[in-house]
């Protein structure tokens, strides 16, 4: 199969680093041009990028003298791809602005950004919970005037440690939720040598980030009308988000309410064998289990856990009864690549699978 040509926008910063790495020897998808701010234009991507390659892999030799485009030339980065993956670092209105610039060459973009994660008909996909959100595209490509530009984006990087196990569960109707993060320093674009404050810290409050926990669930358990997301109304989710001297990896502790009764066997069961589109097209990133249960008491674990399933699959543990809400658990996700760059490549992935990306 050949495979399509693909730009990543925002290449030299980390979530366009992370990109660079996951796409390298894709089956599906191959990294053929790389843009960034004009201060990089000209330069080759090991020069673009020089001391501030933060990734624990090195970087791929295919991308090493690709020369950096500028980001802003969209016409002419668009006549070479098939499509894009955005990480671009720029304020909300310039990044809405600019994908939707990309969109309308008849470039399709997957992004990583939260810009347009409210845009009523942007699909916003986690492809194992609503790959069928991806129908919504159609409408937004009528609002563009397109027929093959459009943006798909994925959710915030801290959800994915608990909505997939909600969602598992959604026959019990979880009805209330308490949620508190224990997040990364790589979901700020950080390594401990850029942030040695961070070391040995703790730091309360990530901004926008409860805002983004409590209601970017409901979008994606919400259903189209009219040619738009209309998010669920709930369950209701209150939320605390806190910066941890941790590399990779989202933590979240998680109390919830359940309007059905169940036993904890069955609550596991569900989640263990919770799969969705991904699994069954078997698409190349897509865990071949989503949720794994770990039983001992002291898991899951960022050291130990937080790869599972090449840092696609979710780990979750010590469920049990609680006094106050019904139940509790404990899950974990590793932010760059479930929660970033690699759910945005499964998207794409799905994307390709149902026919919204195709070569030009």
């Amino acid at each position: 199969m050949e495979r399509l040509r693909a730009a990543v926008l925002g290449a030299t910063g980390m979530v366009g680093q992370r990109f660079i790495t996951i796409l390298d020897k894709h089956p599906w998808f191959e990294v053929t041009v790389v843009a960034a701010s004009p201060r990089s234009e000209g330069k080759t991507y090991e020069e673009a990028v020089g001391d501030r390659w933060k990734m624990d892999v090195p970087m791929p030799e295919a991308v090493k003298n690709l020369k950096v485009m500028n980001v802003n030339d969209v016409e002419k980065v668009a006549a070479q791809v098939d499509m894009c993956f955005s990480a671009v670092d720029m304020t909300k209105d310039e990044i809405r602005a600019i994908e939707e610039a990309y969109a309308k060459t008849e470039t399709p973009v997957v992004s990583n950004n939260s810009a347009h994660r409210w845009t009523p008909d942007v699909p916003m996909i986690v492809p194992e919970i609503n790959p069928e959100h991806a129908d919504v595209i159609e409408f937004q490509k009528k609002r563009l005037g397109t027929t093959k530009g459009f943006i798909a984006v994925k959710p915030n990087c801290s959800i994915q440690a608990y909505a997939p196990v909600l969602t598992a569960w959604k026959e019990f109707e979880p009805y209330e939720v308490v949620v508190s993060t224990y997040q990364a320093i790589s979901g700020a674009g950080k390594t401990f040598k850029d942030w040695p404050e961070m070391v040995g810290n703790i730091i309360p409050y990530i901004g926008g980030e409860e805002e983004k926990s409590e209601k970017e669930p409901l979008r994606i358990w919400g259903h189209i009308e009219n040619g738009v997301i209309v998010p669920a109304e709930g369950p209701v989710i209150t939320s605390q988000c806190i910066r941890v001297p941790v590399l990779n990896g989202h933590t979240a502790s998680v109390f919830v309410k359940l309007k059905k009764k169940a036993e904890k066997e069955v609550l596991i069961d569900r989640m263990v064998n919770f799969s969705g589109e991904p699994q069954r097209l078997k698409l190349p990133s897509a865990p071949s289990q989503f949720i794994q249960y770990l039983t001992e008491d002291n898991r899951p674990q960022v050291a130990l856990d937080v790869d599972y399933e090449g840092g696609m699959g979710i780990s979750v543990g010590r469920l049990r009864e609680d006094t106050v809400y019904d139940w509790k658990f404990v899950g974990l996700a590793h932010n760059t690549l479930r929660g970033a760059a690699g759910g945005a490549v499964l998207c794409a992935e799905l994307l390709k699978a149902k026919g919204f990306i195709e070569s030009k």
